[in-house]
């Protein structure tokens, strides 16, 4: 059935309707020139009635007012005939422009006398990270040597702590246990009382959920979450800011500078220095995240009248590290330098391999590439036609690493004896002025507020030691640019083939009788196949006979 057409609605009115919105209007009108008539404005512009015929000197007013607009007439002729000589000239200065731009000797004159600016330092570079992080030691009162308590003793920098040391000023040095909350308590305390030999030491918990730059208040309920409980062991509370903050304070009220207490926060990427401003200010006031890196340049950020915090960035790891301390402490995977997969292999050796299992409930595997394929499969990082993405795993597990989420811990070294660049008397110096027993006190204030993981929980982890890096400018070698690289690269594979043929000829010198025939024959070189993954190996083969046994 065909459906009818809907009618439009009619605009026709019954004429009592019709005569009641006209009187409305009108009323409305009649109101409005009321209120204009009271403060005095009306729309309609008054004639202007001219020289009254009755007025004296009749002829002489109206002489004189067309004399006047005669000369205002001439004064706008006057100034649009300046202005068309003025874009007769520009025109005529943009050709004699042109035809000298054309002419090469004038444009080489030119050249020569405009100056050659100076190129943007590459805010990327070792060279400036090195040179801003010196800036920030020399600028310092008070220097703060971040350490990750999951690996203390490699996120020590031995360079930096003598650069601080050698320094003039009376500089002090302390250090600082962030990310505690990922470490057993034993751990902790242990380590707290081994670094307190060279060292003062302030336990701390920085917050990772500061997100916007306004100040984080706790909202007053009377009844808690239920959830409360475990944020504080997360990423929602800072533990430590209050001890640390006594500590600065009562430190610049000793001193007889009037200047506030310049506090240089130092340490390798990712220990925590942006966030542990953060949590002390209370609001972003710093860039921080999972991402290695992100602070390039110094910055300074008040904290109160008498102490002023600034931020760095971090240490360049040394190229003569281990590879695992270079896994974790160092940029070479956001520079390119390293696959994240060679990384990955790397921190699995220094593990246990049943810890990994349980804690990324994976099974048993014999390789980091078996591995990795376990792992995608169990986060689902698949590609098109199911394919495990493990390019997006080894990502993934390096961030659980380097980040505030995995929990890991070293063995405290108990009968460490003291560095080279250290004595006695240094580190009575470095103690003096520090007000010990309130440090004491809020450590262990801290330590009670805060919520560990369990032991078993928790992956032991082989340290390698002290990380050295780079703070001198000469030790860093120059970095080249992207066209230099490129000849490099080029001249690379052109040399490789050389290569090649000469050690193809030492190899056959010794098998020249019996292999003639062949040499006759082949008359190009013959390239062995390299294997792509270094990490299997013929043992590591995968048996497919072992099911069915």
């Amino acid at each position: 059935m065909k459906r009818p057409k809907l009618k439009k609605a009619s605009k026709r009115l019954s004429c009592s309707k019709r005569y009641k919105i006209q009187k409305k209007v009108r009323d409305h009108h009649k109101k409005l020139r009321r209120e204009a008539k009271k403060k005095g404005v009306s729309k309609r512009v008054k004639k202007d009635p001219g020289v009254p015929s009755s007025a004296p000197f009749k002829e002489e007013v109206l002489r004189e007012a067309e004399q006047r607009r005669l000369q205002i007439e001439e004064e706008k002729q006057k100034k649009l005939q300046a202005k068309k000589e003025e874009r007769a000239q520009k025109r005529k200065k943009e050709r004699d422009a042109a035809s000298k731009e054309k002419d090469p000797k004038a444009k080489k004159a030119r050249q020569e006398e405009v100056p050659k600016k100076r190129a943007a330092p590459d805010r990327s570079s070792k060279r400036y990270l090195c040179s801003e992080l010196n800036k920030v030691i020399d600028a310092s009162d008070v220097v703060v040597e971040v350490l990750d308590a999951r690996d203390p003793l490699g996120c020590r920098c031995p360079q930096l702590e003598e650069a601080v040391l050698q320094r003039e000023g009376n500089k002090k040095l302390i250090l600082l246990l962030n990310k505690i909350d990922l470490v057993p308590k034993e751990n902790v305390e242990r380590w707290i009382q081994c670094l307190q030999r060279e060292f003062p030491v302030v336990a701390f918990k920085a917050s990772t959920q500061i997100k916007d730059r306004t100040v984080v208040q706790a909202k007053k309920s009377r009844i808690v979450a239920s959830n409360e409980i475990m944020d504080k062991s997360r990423g929602a509370a800072c533990f430590g800011n209050t001890c640390l903050t006594e500590l600065l304070t009562s430190l610049a009220a000793n001193t007889q500078n009037e200047a506030s207490l310049r506090v240089g926060i130092v340490g390798f990427p990712n220990v925590g220095k942006s966030s542990l401003i953060n949590s002390m200010k209370g609001i972003l006031a710093c860039n921080a995240g999972v991402k290695r890196g992100i602070t390039k340049s110094m910055q300074d950020v008040h904290i109160s009248k008498t102490v002023k915090l600034i931020d760095s960035p971090g240490v360049v790891a040394s190229p003569s590290n281990p590879p695992a301390s270079m896994a974790l402490r160092s940029l070479q995977v956001e520079e390119g330098q390293e696959s994240v997969l060679e990384v990955v292999r790397t921190l699995l050796k220094q593990c246990d391999k049943t810890q990994i299992m349980l804690q990324y409930n994976v099974p048993d595997f014999r390789n980091s590439v078996e591995f990795l394929n376990l792992f995608a499969k169990k986060r689902g990082y698949l590609q098109k036609g199911g394919v495990p993405n493990t390019q997006q795993a080894a990502t993934t597990f390096l961030d659980d690493w380097t980040g505030a989420k995995l929990s890991y811990h070293c063995k405290v070294q108990e009968n460490r004896s003291l560095p080279a660049y250290m004595s006695e008397a240094v580190v009575a110096e470095m103690q003096n002025g520090w007000d010990l027993n309130k440090l004491k006190t809020g450590n262990k204030e801290t330590l009670k507020e805060v919520r560990f993981p369990n032991q078993a929980s928790s992956i032991g982890f082989t340290s390698n030691g002290p990380t050295a890096g780079l703070l001198s400018v000469c030790d860093i070698p120059e970095e080249k640019s992207g066209a230099a690289e490129k000849e490099a690269e080029q001249n690379d594979e052109n040399d490789e083939p050389e290569q090649i043929t000469e050690e193809t000829n030492e190899k056959e010198e010794p098998e020249e009788p019996q292999k003639a025939s062949l040499k006759k024959k082949t008359g190009h070189v013959q390239f062995k196949s390299i294997p792509t993954d270094i990490g299997i190996s013929t043992d590591d083969a995968y048996d497919f006979n072992t099911d069915f046994k």
